[in-house]
């Protein structure tokens, strides 16, 4: 008889998601991510630090709050670094609040440098590894960080989507299909290395 994954606090079932599986939402998360990045960074005058009333009142402050997202989570939760006291120092660190694109650009590379070391490691069996944060009730799993990641950032973009909708500009490409179909096409045209 197979092993049942590890069950979620409040959830019928774990979606069923190893770590390649993982590695592909990483990969369309960031390439995703970026593209909004790309987009909000181009804007005119102060229309990426604006207030909008969102829920993280600005386009550039909503693109942090996702990096604060996948830093907690994919590097800090997942490694079981869960006591008060190591993310008090992590929340309260200044450069999880940069106020220019240079401080964004290098708390990016800090956050994606962390969440790839991650992906890296993982294996089915730390994907059903158990975790509790200390805001929310109830315990999770590894993937359930993985998923809990790519469905907020998905909600947050939609925030950004609207507010851009809102000031007549399209916002760009962030479908699981056409996201991924432009990735194995960058592939596909890089050289092969050696």
């Amino acid at each position: 008889m197979a092993a049942r994954p590890a069950r979620s606090s409040g959830t019928d079932r774990t979606l069923l998601l190893g770590p390649g599986g993982a590695a592909e939402l990483v990969r369309y998360n960031r390439a995703v991510f970026e593209r909004f990045v790309r987009r909000v960074r181009r804007l005119p005058g102060t229309a990426a630090t604006r207030r909008r009333g969102i829920g993280h009142e600005s386009l550039f402050g909503t693109l942090v709050h996702i990096l604060n997202a996948h830093e907690v989570w994919l590097v800090f939760i997942v490694h079981g670094r869960t006591s008060d006291p190591e993310l008090e120092a992590l929340f309260a660190d200044p450069r999880r609040r940069p106020t220019t694109w240079n401080g964004f650009d290098a708390y990016a590379k800090r956050v994606w440098s962390g969440v790839d070391a991650t992906v890296r490691d993982l294996t089915p069996r730390t994907l059903d590894r158990r975790v509790r944060v200390f805001w929310m009730p109830g315990v999770y799993t590894v993937r359930d960080a993985f998923l809990q990641t790519t469905f907020e950032e998905a909600h947050h973009l939609g925030e950004v989507i609207g507010a851009l909708w809102q000031d007549d500009r399209k916002p760009p490409e962030m479908t699981w299909l056409g996201v991924r179909h432009a990735l194995a096409a960058r592939r596909r045209r890089r050289p092969p290395r050696g």
